[in-house]
């Protein structure tokens, strides 16, 4: 019988306000940022700058949860997300291989299975060889590689950065001997020889800068404190795609809630604290919203298809 009453007294209340109650305004409930690498690279620190931004502001928990998938890359933890709820308690922080690979490598992931809330990070990434390598540049591995073996390691190889760098190879007319999967791929990777040539950001690498060569970054334009290394697309005639992470929800999630997000995240970006962690290390740091990155999304699609016909050629 209450629950009549109940249904009778939102029903007298439509008719004489005309309006519903108003709904609870989000967040309601704690929300779990999910970023699908290990802790310490460039998404996971900008990700928790943000959750913890995003607690201060609502008041609301919010949680930074690592789900690294090992040779799969991103996307465990991106359909982790895809199977979670459309409340925007469970965001993506995800890189560009998601919406663009994903979809192409039968995993259940589709062009619009994500909402892209912005885009606020591109990483300097970079393919890097130990000091005693015997070459410190595109064209020396190239040359190096017609009589030796060389081991690529990288974070999967349907991720963009991997990509380039095959198709590279391929228009510079050398191939890896061989190439693996890591989950980090750090100094140790280097020293250890689990792999001749890494294909990792500078954040990992930043403890034997000194000691490793640089052969490229992977980017549109060289990076800063990288003095005279050169971008792989100046060396080698691949497209300048870069490797970019943003926040993600799942597709159906309202507007307002793509907003809070938006409005937070931006802030966030511009703080001197994300601000500083560029100027230190060569990352780029911003804030792209939803429209302009669901354009960059599509340019970059046409430009990882690309990389696919020079990889099968």
């Amino acid at each position: 019988m209450k629950k009549f009453a109940t249904v009778a007294a939102l029903a007298a209340t439509t008719v004489l306000t005309g309006t519903l109650p108003a709904l609870a305004e989000y967040p309601d409930s704690p929300v779990q940022f999910i970023v699908p690498w290990p802790p310490g690279d460039f998404e996971d620190i900008l990700t928790r700058m943000i959750a913890a931004e995003f607690q201060e502001q609502t008041g609301q928990s919010a949680s930074v949860v690592n789900r690294p998938g090992g040779g799969d890359g991103p996307f465990p933890g991106a359909l982790e997300v895809l199977e979670g709820p459309t409340d925007g308690s469970v965001v993506g922080s995800f890189v560009i291989g998601v919406p663009i690979v994903g979809p192409a490598i039968d995993i259940g992931i589709e062009e619009d299975s994500f909402t892209p809330v912005g885009i606020f990070l591109t990483y300097p990434f970079v393919l890097a060889a130990s000091g005693d390598a015997g070459y410190s540049n595109m064209t020396e591995l190239a040359a190096y590689a017609q009589d030796n073996d060389v081991v690529l390691g990288h974070f999967g190889a349907g991720l963009t950065p991997t990509r380039a760098s095959f198709a590279a190879a391929k228009l510079m007319d050398f191939e890896f001997a061989d190439d693996a999967a890591f989950d980090l791929l750090d100094c140790n990777t280097l020293s250890s020889g689990d792999a001749d040539v890494i294909n990792t950001t500078l954040a990992l690498i930043e403890p034997c800068l000194d000691d490793i060569n640089i052969l490229a970054n992977i980017g549109s334009e060289p990076i800063a404190k990288l003095d005279g290394v050169e971008t792989l697309a100046a060396q080698s005639g691949v497209n300048d795609i870069e490797l970019w992470n943003g926040l993600f929800v799942k597709k159906g999630t309202s507007q307002e809630v793509i907003d809070k997000l938006s409005e937070i995240a931006s802030s966030t970006m511009a703080s001197d604290e994300a601000q500083q962690l560029m100027t230190e290390t060569g990352a780029r740091v911003y804030w792209q919203g939803m429209d302009e990155s669901a354009a960059r999304i599509e340019t970059d699609r046409a430009k990882s298809d690309e990389l696919d016909a020079i990889i099968a050629q």
